[in-house]
């Protein structure tokens, strides 16, 4: 039985075959009258097949990638188990063979399923421990396979399954399985508490109530970083949710570290991580207030500020917002830095890339006054890793910036 199919109008399929993984509606000639959540064909105008992909009619996007070339059935199940092998095994490789899990660097706490990344478009799967799966599906497709996704991962050999998932489609349209435990959930015998490793440091992870999947692993690299530069330093953790920086920062010998959130239950965590890790013997302080006006309210003290903000742009029509946003950010965190000291900066919004964070970057530069300086361009990590063909997928910049 042949699959429905998305017909593309003339001269739009040059992106399809440069492997974009993204059909959006205007390019489409004809959509098949098939439910959201379908595996469909995608065609040229002259019908010839240039792929697979998962079907959202209700989306700008209403067609997502996941295979090339001619395919004209629906993938069976070993087809999605080859992704699913192919994701762990790069983790495997990079992550947690790569970093001695008997010594100070273990990491046990990284993405396993990156999306576009890996092939998987809707999927995003956070592994915690190095037991506990947090699974988001972001599109009708994924959610109606859960099922499978589940039992893919624990043919892997993960025995904590959680589902954590908003609106799939911008309606409001609830998920097709309830968030929550899919597999082994905390009551089990061998769960205890959750604790992630990051090189060596651990963070309490509350995968139910906390942001994201519960903890934004994306930084890792970053806040590693930012270990091996704070001997002996001040460091000012703006945004800091539950503390990673600053956790990272006190593990290089940073001799004061403040972490400002405005809200009140991530000081908390924050105070918990640097408590599990360093007990009472550190300087440090959390304060619940908004980072803006903390900011504002600095001398120029600080060996080190880190600006690490949640994504200020979220769809086209806040880009402009959002940049003023950064560069007025940008400007209080050069000017309560010292001579020489250190801004650790960064964007999370995808619709920011990485020319218009720069261009953003120097306009706060330019309105402050004092030279400034690139030592060091950040990405997010290769756990998280970007299809060269789909340039969207490379949402996280950062700049080490040195201020004279």
């Amino acid at each position: 039985m042949s699959l429905p199919t998305i017909a593309l109008k003339p001269k739009r399929d040059k992106a399809i075959l440069n492997r974009h993984p993204w059909i959006f509606s205007g390019a489409v000639q004809q959509l098949p009258a098939v439910p959201a959540g379908s595996i469909v064909r995608v065609a040229d105008a002259t019908s010839k097949t240039l792929g697979l992909a998962f079907f959202d009619p209700a989306s700008q996007i209403v067609g997502r990638m996941f295979a090339f070339g001619d395919h004209d059935a629906e993938p069976n199940k070993t087809f999605w188990q080859s992704r699913f092998t192919d994701a762990y095994q790069l983790r495997q490789t990079y992550i947690t063979k790569a970093y001695d899990n008997t010594s100070a660097s273990s990491t046990d706490t990284y993405r396993l399923i990156h999306a576009e990344g890996d092939e998987l478009p809707g999927i995003v799967a956070d592994v915690y421990g190095g037991r506990v799966v947090v699974l988001q599906l972001r599109t009708p497709a994924t959610n109606q396979r859960l099922a499978l996704w589940v039992e893919l991962l624990q043919g892997l050999g993960f025995a904590h399954i959680y589902l954590k998932n908003k609106s799939y489609d911008g309606t409001g349209a609830p998920a097709v399985g309830e968030n929550g435990w899919q597999l082994g959930g905390p009551e089990t015998a061998d769960f205890g508490d959750l604790i992630g490793l990051e090189h060596g440091l651990k963070f309490h992870i509350d995968v139910v109530n906390g942001q994201k999947t519960g903890f934004f692993i994306d930084q890792r690299e970053n806040r590693h970083l930012l270990r091996h530069l704070a001997a002996g330093k001040s460091v000012l953790n703006a945004f800091a949710y539950s503390g990673g920086f600053s956790v990272a920062a006190l593990a290089g010998g940073a001799t004061k570290v403040v972490s400002v959130d405005i809200s009140k239950d991530a000081c908390a965590l924050a105070e918990g991580n640097v408590s599990l890790n360093f007990g009472q013997e550190v300087n440090h302080e959390a304060i619940a207030q908004d980072c803006f006006a903390y900011l504002k309210q600095q001398p120029q003290d600080w060996d080190i500020v880190v600006l690490d903000p949640p994504a200020f742009a979220k769809n086209v029509r806040a880009v402009n917002n959002a940049a003023r946003g950064y560069k007025e950010l940008n400007m209080q965190g050069m000017r309560c830095a010292k001579p020489g000291g250190l801004l650790f900066t960064y964007s999370c919004s995808q619709l920011i890339d990485r020319d218009l964070f720069r261009k953003i970057v120097f306009g706060a530069a330019a309105d402050i006054g004092r030279p400034v300086r690139i030592l060091h361009q950040m990405t997010q990590p290769l756990d998280h890793p970007i299809s060269i063909y789909h340039p969207e997928g490379e949402y996280l910049k950062g700049l080490v910036l040195q201020i004279l």
